[in-house]
């Protein structure tokens, strides 16, 4: 490569970065009291409350209930208070397996940090690597996603996954949940139909399967005993039993790698948590039995087989939903489309589910299978102030999301695609195109 070209490359790549920032600033911490009052406030873990009032204070909810019992003829000094009549409060949705932070432009080598090198590597920690400044996050911000967890990928174990509100100036700021959990991405259990070397194939998986084994042992022996530190064995012992055991994300499809996966890790102690599931409604009994939560890979997919109903991914929800396996509804499919969460779950509002249960999956379940239900999901007392408001049910694709506190900061819900559309709005009211707002 000769230096005019060397040149060029590193002022694309200069130029790429470059676009891919998120400019906005990040919202300062909340520093007076906040009381919104008058709006429908859809708590999830109970009833709705009509004529409502929710106040928080440093960033934690101190009061939820009706409008009519919350003294507002003395409130503390600085105190903010905000009609909202008409409108709805609901939780900030939580998107429970993206790439956020860690892919902005695919095509481009230098900005994708989701696959470490190595077979097994679960001393990585998927927040150290997220970009704070990436114009991708807010795009799922403006449509209600507050919350992400994100997961690395490639080989066995690709890391560890890290649950991360949608602002702050630094990854440290971000993190909710530096740990959720250690990922494994599950061997498939049969050959393709059109491999030409099965028994390949076999040893291939039967021997990923060895490794896994022995990589429980030798960390159980660890953390038995140990003289020196192994940075990888000490990362592996946060799943192992014990009072503040972590799940262990299962990344899943078929059936027998489901089943499979399931009864491997009940045996071994862990608490498997499936992720993708296309599956999962063939295995029910399984998963309900032994209390195996699902994290649905979308419902915006093809059928899985050739001769399935064509409305499959769209009703795997309310399958599992009737059989009493708990799930929650991720977008992990379809990168940098997480802002469509909401509109995943109501697809499945459409063929059968019930429609708090599809609230409930992309809120309060999501916060449970990644570890964070103590302080997100719901809107109670004692939790983090992350809502959002909207005009209308947050399930109806043309419901606009209004408004949004992140620990009780008031979010700018501006991207680049706002600015964007703003931008040539404004060129065809200047060419009498359209008509100006004033």
């Amino acid at each position: 490569m000769n230096l005019l070209t060397t040149t060029i490359a590193a002022a694309m790549l200069a130029t790429a970065c470059a676009s891919a920032q998120d400019l906005a600033p990040a919202a300062p911490a909340q520093d007076h009291p906040i009381i919104l009052i008058g709006a429908t406030v859809h708590t999830v873990s109970g009833d709705n409350i009509e004529n409502g009032a929710v106040a928080f204070t440093n960033g934690r909810i101190e009061y939820v209930g009706q409008r009519m019992h919350i003294d507002l003829s003395d409130p503390a000094p600085n105190t903010q208070i905000i009609d909202l009549t008409g409108k709805h409060i609901y939780p900030g949705l939580i998107d429970s397996v993206t790439r956020l932070g860690l892919e902005e432009i695919s095509a481009v080598r230098a900005m994708n940090d989701y696959n470490e090198v190595g077979d097994m590597t679960p001393e990585v920690r998927a927040y150290v690597s997220v970009n704070p400044d990436s114009t991708v996050i807010p795009t799922a911000q403006t449509n209600g996603v507050l919350t992400v967890g994100v997961f690395p990928s490639g080989g066995t174990i690709p890391g560890r996954a890290s649950v991360l509100r949608t602002n702050g100036w630094t990854t440290e700021d971000m993190a909710i949940s530096r740990d959720a959990g250690v990922i494994i991405n599950w061997p498939r259990m049969r050959a393709p139909a059109n491999s030409n070397d099965t028994s390949r194939f076999n040893s291939n998986r039967d021997k990923r399967l060895a490794k896994l084994d022995t990589l429980i042992d030798q960390t159980i022996s660890y953390a038995a005993a140990h003289n020196a530190t192994d940075l990888q064995l000490d990362a592996m012992t946060t799943i192992l039993p014990g009072e503040s055991q972590n799940p262990v994300y299962i990344n899943a499809d078929d059936y027998d790698q489901i089943t499979t996966a399931v009864n491997w890790a009940i045996s071994r102690g862990l608490r498997p948590v499936i992720v993708g599931g296309r599956d999962a409604h063939l295995c029910t009994d399984l998963l309900a039995s032994t209390n195996t939560p699902v994290i649905v890979g979308g419902t915006y997919n093809f059928p899985k087989r050739n001769d399935a109903a064509y409305d499959e991914p769209y009703t795997l929800p309310a399958k599992l939903e009737a059989a009493g396996v708990k799930w929650s509804l991720t977008m992990s499919s379809r990168h940098a489309h997480e802002r469509n969460l909401p509109d995943a779950a109501a697809i499945a509002v459409a063929h059968g589910l019930d429609h708090d249960a599809a609230l409930r999956a992309i809120t309060l379940t999501a916060a449970e299978n990644l570890g964070v239900a103590d302080q997100l999901g719901s809107i109670e007392q004692d939790k983090l102030a992350t809502l959002i408001i909207t005009d209308a049910d947050i399930l109806d694709v043309t419901t606009i999301v209004e408004g949004a506190y992140i620990d009780g900061r008031k979010i700018d819900l501006r991207n680049k695609q706002t600015d964007l559309r703003d931008k040539y709005l404004e060129k065809y009211r200047q060419l009498d195109m359209i008509e100006s707002e004033d």
